[in-house]
């Protein structure tokens, strides 16, 4: 099913500009580092395409991505918080999912925001006690800084990668190897390059560090919740996501066996993915 486009202004002004596809409920999708919409490409057509329980389905870029306005000099978990606020007020919905630094923007607004009935969260990287899922993020600021894209590329794949063998492929190896395929990829037709995102990931980080002691207010929410994780995911994401689900003991848990933290990439098994949410956004509050 093809998708249109639309776009938003933000509490701020700031342009935010969303696909959007399908009939039936509305829900809201928000992707992660790394990623703008063109990442839930098979994901919102499986939530809009379906012959029972379809929805419409928005998919923003958010800020800095996608023809979306800049972040700002007051960038933070607020902003995102607001240009989601928007979208909820423009489209309607209360549904919202998110993936890794996008479930960090949807946990937040799950607090403050009295609007969404139904939140889907895929590991948001939060630290515990036990573990942070962030500590790979100074090497990469370096990297960047430096200007070696794909060295600060490897540093995020590697610091944040499901189990797969690439965590034991040296990096002497994988730098140049991915140096190579971001002078080769191409991109299509109103995507966001590779190239062109990974410095956008300096900005979610910024989200996980904003969201340290988030845990402690969770119980505030009252939305019903839904968590989402990967069983090849990092050791980190999965004991961020225990923690979540002890602080919310009515949330409902999912776990997709044999995938990791891009499950609802339209790299990894989306499909799987939209059938947990369409059960999960289909019951009623």
């Amino acid at each position: 099913m093809p998708y249109q486009t639309a776009s938003i202004a933000s509490a701020d002004g700031t342009t935010i500009r969303y696909r959007v596809s399908g009939s039936g409920p509305s829900v809201v999708l928000l992707h992660g580092a790394m990623q703008a919409a063109q990442n839930f490409t098979k994901l919102a057509r499986a939530l809009a395409d379906s012959s029972t329980d379809s929805f419409t389905v928005f998919v923003p870029n958010r800020r800095g991505r996608g023809g979306s306005g800049p972040f700002g000099p007051a960038y933070g978990l607020d902003a995102e918080c607001a240009d989601l606020e928007a979208l909820l007020r423009e489209t309607g919905a209360r549904c919202v999912f998110g993936l890794s630094s996008g479930a960090l923007i949807a946990l937040h607004a799950g607090r403050r925001l009295s609007g969404i009935d139904k939140l889907a969260l895929y590991e948001p990287p939060l630290k515990t006690k036990a573990s942070d899922p962030t500590t790979w993020v100074s090497r990469y600021l370096r990297e960047l800084d430096g200007g070696d894209l794909a060295a600060a590329m490897v540093t995020v794949v590697r610091g944040t990668g499901d189990a797969s063998p690439l965590t034991h492929v040296p990096r002497w190896v994988l730098v140049p190897l991915v140096r190579l395929a971001l002078r080769l990829s191409a991109r299509a037709k109103g995507d966001v390059s590779l190239r062109d995102l990974i410095p956008t990931l300096r900005f979610d980080a910024e989200l996980a560090r904003e969201s340290e002691g988030a845990l402690a207010g969770v119980g505030t929410i009252r939305a019903d919740v839904l968590l989402l994780g990967g069983e090849r995911s990092a050791r980190a994401l999965r004991v961020a996501l225990d923690e979540l689900a002890r602080r919310l003991p009515k949330a409902r848990r999912v776990e997709f066996a044999g995938i990791g933290h891009l499950a609802a990439d339209d790299t990894g098994r989306p499909l799987d993915v939209a059938e947990a949410l369409r059960r999960f956004f289909r019951d009623a509050p």
